[in-house]
């Protein structure tokens, strides 16, 4: 939801910053995978209740992210460019959740296994209605070049990174956040469906 106003409010210093990492021969793959492997760090920073340690490691990853799609774009974008952003991703955020339930199993492991389960929804609308709108030839609109067609919802990747900051900074929280950002997950993956629905229920074949 709030995905596209941060795309332009983090334009420039991501360009800014991939400009130089460009003229030092950085790839944007180079960038993903340093990302994914501080990032996965988050799993033990967790288990041992190093919140402060594990935002950092959210932080530093989620800022990769948003540098290996500003490299890509200045230089020439890759099929497995895209294949590594986005899997990686997905891993991470699973992660985070999975720490989480590492460090109070007791409390956290229902609700964590639960948001782990949302996040198959909205993953799988997400990347099922990309792989149609690559088919058919559906334009992206709203959040600038991408690898995938990126289709929306409640609980995009700005708000699920506002999860991550506040149940570190707040991990008594924890259930509560969890429970709710499940819903609302849910409540994505449904618009998701009716909407890829609606663009994918006649048998329009592309024009050439």
């Amino acid at each position: 939801m709030l995905d596209r106003h941060f795309i332009k409010l983090l334009k420039w210093p991501l360009d800014t910053t991939a400009n130089y990492l460009v003229t030092k021969q950085i790839s944007a793959n180079k960038v993903t995978v340093f990302g994914f492997l501080l990032g996965i760090m988050v799993i033990p920073s967790l288990a041992f209740q190093a919140y402060g340690l594990a935002l950092f490691l959210i932080i530093i990853n989620r800022l990769c992210d948003g540098l290996d799609g500003a490299i890509a774009r200045q230089t020439q974008p890759t099929d497995l460019g895209g294949y590594l952003d986005i899997t990686l991703d997905f891993i991470f955020y699973s992660a985070v959740i999975f720490g989480f339930a590492l460090a109070s199993p007791d409390t956290n492991a229902l609700p964590a296994a639960f948001l782990i389960f949302s996040f198959m929804g909205t993953g799988s609308s997400f990347l099922a209605f990309a792989i149609m709108a690559e088919k058919r030839q559906i334009k992206q609109l709203d959040y600038g070049k991408k690898s995938l067609f990126y289709l929306g919802g409640l609980t995009e990747g700005a708000e699920t990174i506002g999860l991550f900051i506040f149940i570190c900074l707040m991990p008594a929280y924890f259930v509560y956040a969890a429970w709710i950002f499940a819903s609302l997950c849910w409540l994505t993956t449904g618009t998701r469906i009716y909407a890829s629905y609606l663009a994918l229920k006649t048998d329009t074949k592309p024009s050439h």
